[in-house]
C-alpha cells in the first residue's frame, strides 16, 4: 500500500517540487494558502499518473492544521509522512523593528511546525510508525545580522526536531524524524532579496528539486534507519 504524505507549503518551491517528485510512488495531500496553485498542482500530478488531494491551510492556525490531519485521515485512512515545509523569510535588521514580520515568522515557522507535529503525532504513535520531516535552513545553523529573527525561528525548528527525535526514540514509537537544512535555493523567497544577496542567489542558488531529492532519500531509507539531519547547499556556498 502506498504511503500517504502530507506536505505544507506545497504551492511553490521546495514543497511543490517535493510533491511532484514523490507523486509517482505515494499518495500526496497538499496544503498551502493559495488554492489556485494547489488545484493546478493536483491536476499536474494526476497527468503524471499520481494521486493527490489538497486542503487550503494556514499553518499559523492550530485549528486549520488539525483539520488538515483529519482531512488526510478521512481521505486516505492514514498519515505516514508529514513534511513541515511552510515558511516565511522576511529580511531586516533588529533596529528596523519590523514587529509584524517578526510575529509572522514566529507564527508560521515555529508554531506552524509545532502544530504540524501535534496533528500528525497521535496517529503515528497509535500505529507505531511514521516520519516527520521539518524543513529548517542553514540559517538554523549560523546567524546573519540581517536575518536574526528568521535564524532564530530556524534554530527553534532545529531544537524542536532534535527534541522530537529523542522523545519518540525513548518511547520506542518507531517514528523517524528528519531535519532538512537548505542553503541558497531558487524559490519565490528570492524575490524579496536585493543587492549582493540577490545577485549571489541568482548566480549560485540550486533548484528546489535538489532539496526534494534529499527529502525523497530520507523517506526511502529502510524503516529501521533515521536519516536525521541533512544540510544541502550549493557547492560554492561558504556559510
Amino acid at each position: 500500500m502506498k504511503k500517504v504524505i502530507v506536505i505544507t507549503g506545497a504551492s511553490s518551491g521546495i514543497g511543490e517540487d517535493t510533491a511532484k517528485m514523490l507523486a509517482p510512488d505515494y499518495k500526496i495531500v497538499l496544503a498551502a494558502r493559495r488554492e489556485d496553485r494547489l488545484k493546478a498542482l493536483v491536476e499536474e500530478i494526476k497527468t503524471m499518473g499520481g494521486e493527490a488531494q489538497y486542503k487550503v491551510t494556514d499553518v499559523a492556525s492550530y485549528d486549520q492544521v488539525e483539520a488538515l490531519a483529519k482531512f488526510a485521515l478521512n481521505t486516505y485512512g492514514q498519515i505516514d509522512v508529514w513534511i513541515n515545509n511552510a515558511g516565511l523569510m522576511p529580511i531586516s535588521y533588529l533596529k528596523e523593528k519590523k514587529v509584524k514580520e517578526w510575529d509572522a515568522m514566529i507564527d508560521v515557522n515555529i508554531k506552524g511546525t509545532l502544530y504540524g507535529i501535534g496533528a500528525a503525532l497521535p496517529t503515528m504513535r497509535e500505529k507505531k510508525s511514521g516520519q516527520i520531516i521539518n524543513v529548517s535552513s542553514v540559517q538554523g545553523l549560523v546567524v546573519s545580522p540581517e536575518m536574526v529573527v528568521y535564524s532564530a525561528t530556524k534554530f527553534a525548528i532545529r531544537a524542536i526536531t532534535e527534541g522530537l527525535r529523542q522523545e519518540v526514540a525513548a518511547d520506542r514509537d518507531n517514528i523517524r524524524v528528519t531535519g532538512i537544512y537548505p542553503g541558497a535555493v531558487a524559490t519565490e523567497l528570492v524575490n524579496i532579496l536585493d543587492g549582493d544577496l540577490k545577485q549571489y542567489y541568482e548566480q549560485n542558488a540550486i533548484p528546489p528539486e535538489r532539496v526534494a531529492l534529499a527529502i525523497k532519500n530520507a523517506i526511502e531509507m529502510p524503516d529501521d534507519t533515521g536519516l536525521n539531519d541533512i544540510v544541502i547547499r550549493p557547492i560554492n556556498q561558504v556559510r
